[in-house]
């Protein structure tokens, strides 16, 4: 009995420092960014607003989905540049979180629109691993300002 809770406790040590060891770790290859393909910085547009994502140097798979070189897009909505602002560092190492500021593609989707209100609004593109961990290092876009007419 002692043997059997031994290699259990073990198994969930290592189970445990399995996913330690790969948050914010997934490599992303040396020249890999993403970049909005249909906006630039100081764009004027109606909404609802269709936003194209770019990719290069890199492929996409759905949340879940372990591929080497792969990810799925997150658009950052009036917020802080990735790794800036109230999150800071610490987000680069956790799972974007699924709020109004933080819109998730985890199905591999390469476009979207959004339903933005008048005024300014700040845009971010982020590639996130499996688990919606950026990788490492980040694969983000500039971040861009649009005012919706």
């Amino acid at each position: 009995m002692k043997a059997i809770l031994a290699t259990m406790i073990c198994a969930a040590g290592l189970a445990a420092g399995a996913g330690a060891i790969s948050a914010g770790e997934t490599p992303s290859p040396e020249g890999a960014s993403v970049y909005f393909v249909n906006l630039e910085d100081g764009a004027v547009v109606s909404s609802p607003v269709k936003v194209i994502f770019g990719l290069s140097n890199m492929g996409i798979a759905p949340a879940g989905t372990e591929k080497e070189n792969t990810g799925h897009h997150h658009i950052l909505v009036d917020r802080p540049p990735l790794g800036e602002g109230e999150a800071g560092a610490a987000e680069l190492d956790e799972s974007l979180p699924d709020d109004d500021h933080h819109v998730h593609f985890g199905g591999g989707q390469t476009e979207t629109t959004l339903e933005l209100e008048p005024g300014e609004h700040t845009l971010q593109l982020v590639l996130g691993d499996m688990n919606h961990i950026p990788h490492d290092p980040p694969v983000a876009s500039e971040m861009i300002t649009i005012t919706v007419e």
